[in-house]
């Protein structure tokens, strides 16, 4: 059995679908915390759990003896090392086969503040004796074009990432290397830096956005704490904001780029362009 935690999340939908084309429903379990955001899959065939990652007794009987685990990581930042603890402990009890584990980019040496929930959770995985692959996703380029509203009403797209470029990928690129690991083998103990094939600039996402939008969009620099209280003002708790705003300080420094294309390779095709994900978005509006 393979079984997705989160599936019901951004990712994790990409994710179940992708396996539901490889593998019969019946051989696909998932893990969320709503039921009912689960039930086209329960039709399909699909084995549902009711499981939340802060109430480890109800990961008991979620995983069996042999099943690989994708453990997608939480998005309560803050909260995420515990959640994740919880998730190994009860799949160490299970006895499954295989954990992979959604990680960050180079979490190990990252600066960023939100890498370190990551590089705990990496830890408490190889500490737990489970075989294990670490998906060290980078950037998502759904960061960026799921802002495009603002963007385009007030023509800037604002951060602290200075020239720093960003080497971001789609969802669904991120979700099929997990699909090739989840369904393959020999990839155990392996910790693969995921990323997309071309990086770019902030200013330069602002100018495709221009460009194809027909609308002035402009890349404002603001230094770090002005952004992060840019980004308070519009509604994010100042703890987010802080991390958001440290993320573009990482990827000042370089640490969202990545030439090594092991993401495609993953996969077996190139990664989503930038110019297709905005016109996508566009489009969607």
């Amino acid at each position: 059995m393979i079984v997705v935690t989160g599936a019901t999340g951004k990712l994790g939908q990409f994710v179940v679908e992708g396996l539901l084309k490889k593998v019969p429903a019946n051989q696909v379990a998932v893990a969320v915390r709503d039921p009912d955001k689960a039930k086209a899959w329960a039709a399909r065939g699909v084995r549902v759990h009711r499981a939340d990652y802060s109430q480890p007794a109800s990961l008991d009987g979620v995983f069996s003896k042999g099943d690989t685990v994708l453990l997608i990581s939480a998005n309560e930042v803050g909260k995420r090392f515990p959640q994740h603890s919880a998730v190994i402990s009860a799949a160490k009890k299970a006895g499954v086969k295989l954990l992979a584990y959604t990680s960050i980019l180079r979490a190990d040496t990252t600066g960023m503040a939100l890498a370190g929930e990551h590089k705990a959770t990496e830890q408490a995985l190889r500490d737990s004796g489970l075989p294990f692959v670490f998906l060290r996703n980078g950037w998502y380029l759904e960061n960026y074009t799921e802002q495009l509203a603002p963007a385009l009403q007030y023509g800037v797209v604002q951060g602290s990432a200075k020239e720093g470029r960003v080497a971001a990928a789609s969802r669904q690129d991120y979700a099929d290397a997990a699909v090739a690991v989840l369904t393959g083998t020999g990839h155990e103990g392996q910790v693969y830096e995921l990323a997309g094939d071309t990086a770019f600039t902030l200013k330069e996402y602002a100018a495709e956005v221009s460009r194809q939008s027909g609308k002035p969009v402009a890349y404002v620099d603001l230094p770090v704490p002005e952004y992060a209280a840019a980004l308070v003002k519009v509604g994010l708790p100042k703890p987010f904001a802080d991390i958001l705003a440290d993320s573009d300080a990482g990827l000042a420094r370089g640490e969202l780029n990545d030439t090594s294309h092991t993401l495609s390779r993953l996969i077996g095709r190139p990664t989503t362009k930038l110019e297709d994900a905005v016109g996508a978005a566009l489009k969607a509006r």
